[in-house]
């Protein structure tokens, strides 16, 4: 028994031996050091191609303007774009677009022309045109069910909520995503004393989690362009380094449910800023990364920043009333800056659409940004086309 024990330590004593040699040889080598934010980031950057503004134009009866957000349609080579028209103009509504790239320089393609399809009016549960004055659609994103989701950022001063629906191609509802109650705006003597502020709704809205050909499930984000009312205070304003909300849903066919809530933290304004907000985001992995754009305007005009978000670490802030004051405990959603827009040369415009266009000559994604001009004879319906590099 004795000889059994010797001979089966043996082995053991070797392999001690051997870790004894390895470990000097393993610490003196140059082992790649990983930061925390390498871990959490995805390794992005982007390529400005080219700029292109759409002229003012009128189709089908409608003035195209007020173009707030898109959404890009890979099999029909199809980019969906809504209108924030609260009906006022003409009834709510969203465009087809196609648009054409000139990739003569294959390096460098750039947008040549953007034409305009159709255009198609949303409709209530009822089947009717919205009334004019009763939604401000924002935001859009065309799923696997090969729908359209659509946000409203509401009329708070009107009492009338924000919205997130599903339309068919042809505009006609399908149904509505639950909203929480904190987001339904409720006034006193004429004053907002709850939910989104006034043009500070849903302006942004995105899907993830679709696998290729998979319909179910799928996930919906959506978030406020500012601090709701009962979550604006002096260090947190709106219009100011707010704390916004962002919600995540889970859609399949049938059924709709909400998943949680997080913290988006805006940054600070810059100086002389009038107005500051998050206009868009946008999903661009399965593993919890988007990136989102937030607009800022004043008198050095339009100021815009590109952000890359981590939402895996967030808390889930569903159960917080409000947000003011501190808030021991809670990991709002991670940022990290991907570009500052105004390095880019051009004059920007009221950047607000965001979305992952076609395939670009060299194999990696265009990303394509869209302003809204207001109906302002004095703005414009800008297009900005980028190459997207990394792993998305």
């Amino acid at each position: 028994m004795k000889q059994m024990r010797a001979r089966s330590f043996q082995p053991k004593a070797w392999l001690i031996a051997l870790v004894m040699v390895l470990i000097p040889l393993l610490t003196g080598c140059d082992l790649p050091q990983v930061s925390a934010e390498e871990r959490i980031f995805l390794n992005l950057n982007l390529d400005f191609l080219s700029e292109y503004q759409l002229p003012k134009q009128e189709f089908q009866g409608t003035p195209v303007g007020g173009l707030s957000a898109l959404t890009y349609d890979r099999q029909r080579n199809l980019f969906y774009v809504v209108s924030d028209d609260r009906s006022d103009f003409a009834p709510a509504r969203f465009y087809t677009l196609k648009i054409k790239l000139d990739s003569t320089d294959p390096q460098a393609p750039k947008i040549q022309t953007i034409n305009i399809e159709s255009v198609t009016t949303i409709t209530t549960e009822d089947g009717k045109p919205y009334a004019k004055g009763g939604v401000d659609p924002e935001g859009i994103a065309l799923s696997p069910l090969n729908t359209l989701f659509i946000s409203s950022e509401g009329i708070a001063l009107k009492e009338i909520p924000p919205f997130v629906r599903e339309f068919d191609l042809k505009g006609q509802w399908k149904r509505s995503l639950l909203i929480p109650q904190r987001y339904i705006p409720q006034l006193e003597n004429g004053k907002l004393i709850q939910g989104v502020g006034d043009n500070l709704g849903f302006e942004s809205l995105t899907l993830g989690g679709i696998s290729p050909g998979a319909i179910e499930p799928f996930r919906l984000f959506t978030a406020t362009e500012s601090a709701l009312t009962q979550d604006a205070s002096s260090e947190h304003p709106q219009q100011g380094a707010s704390r916004n909300r962002w919600l995540h849903y889970s859609i399949d066919p049938d059924h709709s449910l909400l998943v949680s809530e997080q913290l988006y933290p805006m940054e600070t304004p810059p100086e002389g800023a009038l107005y500051h907000g998050l206009t868009e985001i946008l999903a661009i992995d399965q593993g919890g990364h988007f990136l989102s754009l937030e607009r800022s305007f004043g008198a050095n005009g339009f100021e815009v920043k590109l952000y890359q978000l981590s939402i895996g670490s967030a808390t889930d802030t569903i159960g917080i009333e409000n947000f003011r004051g501190p808030l021991p405990g809670v990991q709002p959603i991670r940022k990290k800056l991907l570009l500052d827009l105004n390095q880019l040369g051009i004059q920007l415009d009221n950047l607000e659409g965001m979305t992952l266009g076609p395939q670009l000559p060299d194999g990696s994604r265009s990303l394509v940004l869209l302003s809204d001009d207001n109906f302002n004879p004095r703005q414009k319906n800008q297009f900005i086309l980028f190459r997207l590099r990394g792993k998305v």
